[in-house]
């Protein structure tokens, strides 16, 4: 291994770092259901779909209350399916689980577009 590889460890210490900072203090009003959904997409979601520092590209659109255009349903298919580019979820988190992340989603502001073009 070469001298000059990161520890996984480091970079989602980075990520979740730059997650907390997207949040905006988001968590202190959260109910229960929604801090689930915040652990939830701490662990699962946050190094495609959220910058590890200010102005950085994302693999995945940057995640709001405004994702899949608000609706709760598409989020639920799109979390539990996934798509080409982003694995599903529904073999990893039970409904319960599936429905916390969609309304963690929901309190989160939009913000700039920072997903990488292809």
């Amino acid at each position: 291994m070469s001298g000059r590889a990161i520890p996984l460890s480091i970079v989602l210490s980075i990520a979740s770092a730059g997650f907390a900072s997207a949040q905006s203090g988001a968590s202190a009003g959260l109910n229960e259901t929604q801090e689930l959904g915040r652990i939830l997409t701490s662990q699962t979601c946050v190094v495609c779909h959220f910058p590890l520092q200010r102005g950085a590209h994302t693999y995945g659109p940057r995640l709001s209350k405004d994702s899949m255009g608000g609706d709760e349903g598409l989020l639920r298919e799109m979390i539990g399916t996934g798509t080409q580019r982003m694995p599903g979820f529904k073999y990893m988190f039970d409904e319960k689980q599936i429905g916390a992340v969609v309304q963690f989603i929901k309190t989160l502001p939009p913000g700039p577009e920072t997903q990488k073009k292809d």
